[in-house]
């Protein structure tokens, strides 16, 4: 009997925790929920705190990914509609872009922030293809300022064996490494990255991964669209932008402003264009099945101009510009239904 009262006591007092914390929860700014409580409220400047598992919205949509706020800022302007949610820090705003059902977000900037949201983002909303709109630097010698790239195929150039030196500038990777298929930057060694993906558990070797073949094909078909070469302060680039595309683009987790290692990327990678995500973000659509695409547009050149780095005096001009094309693409782009 002592134990049953025992057991009954410790009851009620499990029961008067649970209603207490339930009581403190509804008074936390913003309404906001435990972890697990699947409900949503609306905080006062209309983002809504969402719940902590499932989809979000069930509506099938087009992603729009931007690194960080000036890449995203024009497509914001043109976004129909709006209603944006919040996960873990990261806001998305589904909404209508040139007549297509979209949810736009910003990745944060490099590599591991780019790949943990694409994933998040894929968690939380039916993602048809994935599009990422950008500045990128310029590797490719006969791409100049504001030019808009948009690659073929993207590789993940700093996934690297740091080789041990052997003789004073000589470096031996270790056997168990294996062949690589890339010239080295010293001791640094390109090679594969092992990846799966939906349908294939076992790990693969890759360092390519495509952008897809329709949604490229649309994009060669808009060449003539309309691109800046000056910004609201008359900061000009010196040639008309134009858009190119195919080819390849590379990512990695360093901001590349030298000129040796610039040539390096060209003449290793045939890289027209290097940045901090879309690679990143290539692999994780990949590994779900995700059609992806990136246009990118020259800020700089990466180590590769007379003088400073020019990215902050032309950044504008280039998110701007990636952000037309992206819009020309989806005017392009099939509504689905119609």
């Amino acid at each position: 009997m002592q134990l049953l009262s025992w057991a009954r006591r410790c009851r009620c007092v499990l029961i008067g925790l649970l209603v207490a914390s339930l009581a403190a929860c509804a008074q936390m700014p913003g309404g906001t929920l435990p972890l697990g409580v699947d409900a949503a409220s609306t905080t006062a400047s209309g983002t809504q705190d969402s719940p902590a598992f499932g989809l979000l919205d069930d509506t099938p949509r087009i992603a729009v990914m931007s690194a960080f706020a000036p890449e995203l800022a024009l497509l914001r302007q043109r976004l129909q509609n709006p209603q944006s949610y919040m996960v873990n820090g990261v806001e998305f705003t589904t909404g209508v872009l040139e007549s297509h059902p979209v949810v736009l977000l910003l990745s944060g900037i490099s590599m591991v922030n780019a790949s943990m949201n694409t994933q998040l983002l894929f968690d939380r909303f039916q993602v048809t293809h994935l599009v990422f709109s950008g500045i990128a630097g310029g590797v490719n010698p006969s791409l100049h300022l504001g030019d808009v790239s948009v690659p073929q195929r993207w590789g993940q150039y700093l996934e690297v064996v740091m080789m041990r030196e052997t003789a004073p500038g000589q470096y031996q990777a270790p056997a168990s490494k294996g062949k690589f298929q890339f010239a080295p930057y010293g001791m640094m060694q390109p090679r594969d990255v092992r990846v799966r993906r939906a349908g294939q558990p076992e790990f693969q070797e890759k360092f390519w991964f495509e952008a897809d073949p329709r949604m490229l094909e649309v994009a060669r078909s808009i060449q003539h669209v309309p691109l800046k070469s000056c910004d609201a302060q008359g900061q000009c680039v010196r040639q008309a932008p134009r858009l190119v595309v195919g080819g390849n683009g590379v990512s990695g987790q360093a901001f590349v402003d030298n000129a040796a290692y610039r040539r390096y990327a060209y003449d290793t990678f045939q890289a027209n264009v290097l940045d901090m995500e879309s690679a990143a973000c290539a692999m994780v659509a990949d590994a779900n099945g995700i059609p992806f695409i990136a246009f990118r547009s020259l800020s700089d050149l990466a180590g590769g101009g007379s003088g400073e780095n020019e990215m902050h005096v032309f950044l504008q001009i280039a998110a701007d510009n990636a952000a037309h094309v992206l819009l020309a693409f989806l005017q392009a782009w099939p509504v689905a239904g119609k």
